[in-house]
């Protein structure tokens, strides 16, 4: 049975660069560092952690934007929608801005990180809070814990 309803698709503000999930997010999240606050133009930035092999960019090419740094953030070269980021190091899944998908609905964060930097208004439903990032040891149980909890497309009827 397929509860995510998969496979996703999404896209840029303008749509010329288009991309499908074809696996579940191993993570929600909300990002209250200042960087997602300036890329993103808000309170925090949402991601959901999509393992790699379920992550395939199906029309378009986006370019590394943001501080062209360590942590590769993807755009849209003609909007400039902030869409993706491949953490430094860290093959195993990409981090997609969740409001790039074509139906951001089911979205919750289940964790947010960078509480340190959040400003004070700025609040979430998230589960786990962090002053910065989860110790690498924490990863495992909070995966584990959203493949449990997490809400899924369609689990709550629309208002």
């Amino acid at each position: 049975m397929n509860d995510w309803k998969l496979p996703w698709e999404g896209g840029c503000r303008c749509g010329r660069v288009r991309l499908k999930i074809s696996a579940p997010p191993l993570l929600t999240m909300a990002c209250h560092c200042t960087g997602c606050q300036r890329m993103s133009a808000s309170a925090f930035s949402l991601s959901a952690a999509i393992p790699t092999e379920g992550f395939a960019i199906t029309q378009g090419e986006p370019v590394i934007g943001g501080l062209h740094g360590e942590h590769r953030h993807f755009f849209c070269p003609y909007c400039m929608s902030w869409m993706f980021t491949r953490p430094h190091g860290i093959d195993t899944f990409v981090n997609l801005r969740a409001t790039m998908l074509d139906d951001p609905s089911w979205f919750t964060p289940f964790m947010e990180t960078w509480t340190s930097e959040k400003l004070p208004w700025a609040t979430t439903p998230a589960v786990h809070s962090f002053a910065k990032l989860p110790e690498f040891h924490e990863y495992k149980g909070l995966t584990d814990a959203y493949a449990a909890q997490a809400r899924k497309p369609g689990s709550l009827p629309r208002k």
